[in-house]
């Protein structure tokens, strides 16, 4: 399961909006938004005396975030817990380096992170692969269907032209 970014304190003037409106303001519907909090990808900001989900502007970008990995890239759901996970693997990283001076468990605490990193490269670069065979194959029967459609165009003029059999 993921975890999702840390949170700020939402400010006393932030409006926090319910899930309804968040929905409209991301074109998500509210059961995808229950859903990937199911999954852990988010956490909504706070809850409302009646127990109703209530969440901030920084709620509104991860979900937009998410949102673009899917549509966008096409990344499945686990691929996005990845991401999302790796994001948060890099702020624990900052904050390990930032508490130690030992150059040893610096280093200790780099090999850890490229580690990671190396993992989460290896994914999207087979993944990105993939895409570039389907692109590839895609621009090909492109590529058939013009010259097909030339050379029909050209049949179609000699057919047409004055002294034809046709």
């Amino acid at each position: 399961m993921t975890t999702t970014v840390p949170r700020t304190q939402t400010s006393a003037s932030e409006r926090l909006l319910r899930i309804q409106e968040v929905a409209e303001e991301t074109g998500l519907t509210p059961r995808s938004i229950r859903y990937y909090e199911e999954l852990g990808l988010l956490r909504p900001a706070a809850r409302s005396e009646g127990a109703y989900r209530l969440y901030d502007t920084s709620d509104l970008e991860q979900l937009r975030f998410i949102k673009g990995l899917r549509e966008d890239a096409g990344l499945s759901l686990a691929d996005i817990s990845q991401i999302l996970e790796d994001e948060e693997s890099r702020r624990r990283t900052r904050a390990a380096l930032k508490a130690t001076d030992d150059p040893a468990e610096r280093r200790r605490i780099l090999l850890e992170r490229l580690a990671s990193i190396e993992g989460l490269h290896g994914r999207l670069a087979a993944k990105l692969a993939r895409l570039q065979a389907m692109f590839d194959d895609v621009e090909a029967r492109r590529g058939r269907l013009h010259d097909l459609l030339a050379a029909a165009d050209q049949g179609l003029a000699a057919a047409t032209e004055p002294g034809s059999d046709r």
